[in-house]
């Protein structure tokens, strides 16, 4: 029997992933039954388990400090077997994985889990993307005040932000530094702010005010309408404080006026 690269790649992808020998009429399958049925077989499809319960560990340190190394193999090895990847790139891997704990009923003990698993995954997001020309506060005085409020201010791809109703940037701060939570520690939302500078990425406390800036901002409204979403969602924020604060992170990449 004669088959294509492609064909015979397809089924061995099949072959690595069922939980039994394969079977079916296409040629791939037929070509790969004797070899997937031999005990062998085995040694390589728990190869490429472990590599992809490796990655996740790899992506979601946070999460395996928390939880320990053993439950993290195990929860890992059961996203694994739900969730294959589907690019090479491991990195991207997991990208789901956050919400698969959210719904996990070992984690249930550990409501804010999924949400430090989120902060990972935007951890990597800022690692990972692509460098662009950082907008300075100065350039907001270049324009002409009547049309500040029409600009579109556009986040940079390495800012990435997430507000939760539980304290999670702490405990997710505190686990990635490795030093001890505050004992004072208050049980109320919080939002972080991860934002890649000269090759390192940066993390910090902001408001559910901000949040909604940076939301509205992505989302592509101008100045004026994320100044009003900001306020809306936090009435005592300090707005130009605010402002100055994102834009010393470097969160913005250029402006663009609304048509």
């Amino acid at each position: 029997m004669i088959v294509s690269l492609g064909q015979f790649q397809d089924a061995l992808t099949e072959a690595l992933w069922a939980a039994a020998p394969l079977s079916g009429d296409t040629p791939g399958a037929k070509c790969l039954a004797a070899l997937s049925a031999q005990p062998g077989f085995a040694v390589y499809r728990n190869t490429v388990i472990k590599g992809c319960v490796d990655a996740l560990r790899a992506n979601f340190p946070t999460v395996e400090r928390l939880v320990g190394s053993d439950w993290m193999v195990a929860a890992a090895t059961v996203y694994v077997r739900q969730s294959p990847p589907l690019q090479p790139q491991l990195i991207e891997y997991g990208a789901d994985f956050p919400d698969f704990l959210n719904r996990f009923e070992p984690a249930r003990a550990v409501p804010y889990l999924g949400d430090v698993a989120r902060l990972d995954r935007l951890w990597l997001a800022a690692f990972a993307a692509a460098e662009q020309p950082r907008l300075a506060l100065h350039r907001l005085s270049e324009r002409p005040p009547a049309q500040l409020a029409e600009l579109c201010l556009r986040p940079c791809a390495a800012a990435q932000w997430h507000w939760s109703v539980l304290p999670v940037f702490t405990i997710w701060r505190c686990n990635r530094e490795g030093v001890e939570l505050p004992e004072s520690l208050r049980w109320q939302g919080e939002g972080a702010l991860l934002c890649r500078q000269h090759n390192r990425v940066l993390w910090q406390h902001v408001s559910i005010g901000a949040c909604a800036f940076l939301d509205a901002c992505a989302a592509g409204g101008t100045l004026a309408d994320a100044s009003a979403l900001s306020l809306e969602a936090e009435p005592t924020l300090d707005f130009n404080a605010m402002l100055a604060n994102l834009f010393s992170a470097d969160v913005f990449v250029d402006i663009d006026r609304k048509p």
